[in-house]
């Protein structure tokens, strides 16, 4: 079974494994090992934790899976989507997505977020999630990143 609460400053560990296991793949994809999230510090991800909203699936003890959101205006940007390796394809994702969804802030019309061009799971993903291309345009690193965006049709 698996449980989506709120995640701490004190998950932060658990979650940087997880997110380096999880962006592994990402790296194959891309044939780089410099990704953001694969580089990302313990004290950085602490610092990001207090400045975001941060879901973690759980089953039994273990971080399976987690998601962070920060506001800005009118936009709550989604980012960090993550699920262990070994647990994809059983639906957590979506659950993920979906806890930032019943959590929107007084104000938010629109979700953003972005993915990899060839990471093609989560561009199926995120399009059955209402999520909609806007726009392209090459990260830090060069990949290309597919910018998406999901109005929310009732703002609070």
């Amino acid at each position: 079974m698996i449980t989506i609460l709120p995640a701490a400053s004190g998950d932060a560990g658990e979650l940087l494994t997880l997110q380096y296991a999880s962006y592994l793949s990402e790296a194959r994809v891309y044939d780089r090992l410099d990704l953001p999230p694969l580089v990302q510090t313990f004290d950085a991800l602490v610092t990001e934790l207090g400045e975001t909203s941060t879901w973690k699936a759980v089953r039994g003890t273990r971080i399976v899976g987690s998601v962070r959101a920060r506001r800005d205006g009118g936009t709550l940007h989604v980012g960090r989507l993550m699920v262990a390796p070994d647990l994809r394809g059983e639906g957590i994702g979506t659950r993920l997505l979906a806890a930032v969804e019943t959590e929107i802030p007084r104000g938010v019309g629109k979700l953003a977020l972005f993915t990899g061009y060839r990471s093609v799971g989560n561009l199926r993903m995120y399009e059955r999630a209402g999520y909609r291309e806007v726009h392209r345009e090459p990260g830090i690193t060069g990949v290309m990143l597919v910018h998406m965006e999901k109005t929310v049709s009732d703002p609070r």
